[in-house]
């Protein structure tokens, strides 16, 4: 997840965990670790869940929308060909879903 504006964790950013949870149990997954990028990262959130995918059997990727990997089309593109191509992982987009 990627938070809006600042790095306060909010009641928003608890629905997005919670929509994301349910969509992982309809879809017959458990939601295990959510990497969140905050602005004083020192380690952007992207790195450390490419990591835990190379160091994990996980194969699956579940983000409320690609906006949560980046906000240029571009970059969200090629952020989602390198895990699902380099990596071997499936994404699984909330926004747009069937509920």
């Amino acid at each position: 997840m990627r938070l809006a504006a600042s790095d306060e964790y909010g009641p928003e950013d608890d629905t997005l965990q919670s929509e994301m949870a349910a969509h992982a149990e309809r879809e017959g997954f458990a939601l295990e670790r959510v990497f969140i990028e905050q602005l004083r990262s020192n380690e952007p959130a992207f790195d450390c869940l490419t990591d835990a995918l190379r160091t994990s059997r996980i194969r699956d990727v579940i983000v409320p929308s690609l906006w949560h990997f980046a906000r240029l089309p571009g970059l969200q593109r090629a952020m989602r060909e390198h895990i699902e191509q380099e990596i071997g992982a499936r994404i699984w987009i909330i926004q747009g879903a069937q509920q």
